[in-house]
């Protein structure tokens, strides 16, 4: 874990990006509160982003179709006068009540929040990239072997190996060809790649003029002990190949995980957070759960039906937020104060 920062004293702390983490920024934005969000992937999107960022999405009220990808690239556009503060690549690690109500929360990276109320908007739990696993590869995590993000920064005259078949995978090598690397290698169990055509096109045009390199086959092992400088991949008749890298980008999917929630102590019920539909509340004064992350009679998992909790857990919050002020309730239709908070006086 990274030193710990300084503690960033904030009114409300958003646990997950994706679109009802989003919305739930939205609706304090317009209340007037200011966000932090907290998100375990190196982008904001969630589900959205992670899982069928180029698929269709029907139900979205008053868009009649929207990939995944179009819809967070929405959400964020109508955030975005509220400038929600974003912490991405890492996950609450400890939530501990204080005397004076507030919470004090850890993440991974060592920031620390003390917050007067928390949004637990984590979908089906955190999304973590699947791991490559070769003993002793994680000692060069984060300095050559990088998980699920495109580390172009760092690409300019290295050999980079990627690993994949998807659209991510996919894009990350046609950027670094189309970039600074010396060299691009992709790695995929078998020749066969699933992306959209634009990005199909990009790697075929490369692999035409030699600038990528196709290799068969899976990582079975590496070379290097202060510095990673081989991955050994087999190939279909179990010939090993030995590839010489700077860089290691693995791009082979993510998966929820539910991580620390479960140890917080909160009511649950199926692995789901009980929530209070009243105002989307847990078992804990100041601390909600909206999305897919909750569970109470007649729950449905849909982005809309979150986007309603989120609206109703922003006004519950705000007795803890500030205690004693109401909460008014304003039309964006007619509301001057609204149109200027949404730049659109």
């Amino acid at each position: 874990m990274a030193a710990p920062s300084k503690t960033l004293e904030i009114d409300a702390l958003i646990i997950g990006a994706g679109p009802v983490g989003l919305f739930q920024a939205f609706e304090f934005g317009l209340l007037g509160v200011s966000t932090h969000i907290v998100d375990a992937l190196p982008e904001a999107g969630g589900q959205c982003i992670a899982l069928y960022a180029d698929k269709p999405i029907y139900d979205i009220p008053g868009i009649k179709v929207c990939s995944g990808r179009e819809l967070v690239a929405r959400l964020l556009d109508q955030v975005a006068p509220f400038k929600p503060k974003l912490h991405l690549n890492q996950t609450v690690e400890s939530i501990a009540a204080q005397p004076d109500g507030r919470y004090l929360v850890e993440t991974s990276k060592g920031h620390l929040f003390l917050t007067r109320s928390i949004f637990i908007a984590a979908g089906v739990g955190a999304f973590q990239a699947r791991k490559l696993h070769l003993p002793g590869l994680e000692l060069f995590e984060d300095t050559q072997v990088h998980y699920q993000a495109q580390a172009l920064a760092d690409a300019k005259g290295k050999s980079i190996v990627v690993i994949g078949g998807e659209q991510a995978a996919l894009e990350a090598a046609a950027d670094a060809c189309d970039g600074p690397a010396r060299s691009v290698t992709l790695v995929h169990r078998r020749d066969v790649l699933h992306a959209d055509a634009d990005t199909l096109a990009r790697i075929s045009a490369h692999r035409s003029s030699g600038r990528l390199r196709f290799v068969a086959g899976q990582a079975h092992s590496f070379k290097g002990k202060a510095r990673l400088h081989t991955l050994c991949v087999l190939d279909s008749d179990e010939q090993e190949i030995a590839l010489k890298l700077d860089q290691l980008w693995v791009f082979l999917g993510v998966s929820p995980k539910l991580g620390p929630v479960a140890q917080w102590g909160l009511d649950m019920e199926r692995k789901q957070l009980s929530v209070d539909t009243a105002s989307f509340a847990t078992s804990a004064p100041g601390i909600f759960a909206v999305g897919d992350i909750n569970h109470y009679p007649g729950k449905k998992k849909l982005i809309l039906c979150g986007f309603h909790e989120a609206t109703l857990a922003a006004f519950g919050a705000m007795q803890f937020i500030r205690p004693g002020e109401a909460a008014a309730l304003q039309y964006t239709t007619t509301s001057t104060k609204l149109h200027k908070a949404l730049g659109v006086a």
